[in-house]
């Protein structure tokens, strides 16, 4: 099932593409694993796939440790900052920092460990409150500031649009974010590098990428429906 899904998706990611004249290869698929056992990872791996996301530190972590291939990871899931120090010394990018004071702390722990930490802003630009990220109208100030931290690289954006029924329901988020990802590439900020942008999931990430999206997440829509009460 696995591998025909990863299929799937890769086609699908092709005719998005297709329809707005954009090259495949500047999307980049990111297969949401988190709570998923190993053994779906490995299949996954099997099929090609060299990029991972996970919402937990310590899943994440564990999952590093005894994945048999090394492969490229994402934290996408809130980050405290008590879990940090786990991460910020690993090989992976940082979907979610969603305040300035998040930046902060992860600079001291990257400055302890004499590491750099690659991060992307999170935007809650639907503005829901049960979801984390910087307000549209913060993110230019936030930019400028976390810019100054010298372990920390921002290499662009990342939201989490509302769940829908009708993906197009969420085109004008997404639109807005690459908006906004491209004003900010034009200040030239130094430490900045606005390369990535990242939005869409299973329900969306066609319409994300018609509107400029370079990574996607995807879980359900390759390792099936999730069970939380394992």
């Amino acid at each position: 099932m696995i591998k025909e899904n990863i299929l799937k998706v890769e086609q699908n990611i092709q005719s998005a593409c297709q329809r707005v004249n954009r090259n495949p290869e500047e999307v980049t698929l990111i297969a949401v694993s988190k709570t998923k056992p190993l053994s779906d990872i490995e299949t996954a791996i099997q099929c090609g796939m060299m990029e991972f996301g996970e919402n937990k530190v310590q899943e994440l972590v564990d999952k590093m440790e005894h994945v048999s291939t090394p492969v490229h990871w994402h934290l996408i899931g809130h980050l405290q900052t008590n879990k940090i120090k786990y991460i910020v010394d690993k090989p992976l990018l940082i979907h979610s920092v969603d305040s300035v004071r998040l930046a902060n702390e992860i600079q001291k722990e990257a400055a302890k460990k004499q590491a750099d930490c690659d991060i992307l802003l999170e935007v809650n630009v639907a503005k829901e409150e049960s979801k984390y990220g910087f307000d549209y109208d913060e993110v230019m100030d936030a930019v400028k500031e976390i810019a100054m931290l010298p372990n920390v690289h921002i290499q662009g954006l990342m939201t989490i649009a509302p769940f829908v029924e009708n993906p197009e329901d969420n085109r004008e988020i997404f639109a807005k974010l690459h908006k906004l990802l491209l004003d900010i590439k034009t200040r030239n900020i130094d430490n900045v590098n606005m390369s990535v942008l990242s939005m869409g999931m299973t329900n969306d990430y066609m319409v994300a990428i018609e509107e400029g999206a370079t990574m996607v997440r995807v879980g359900t829509g390759i390792f099936g429906a999730r069970d939380y009460n394992i």
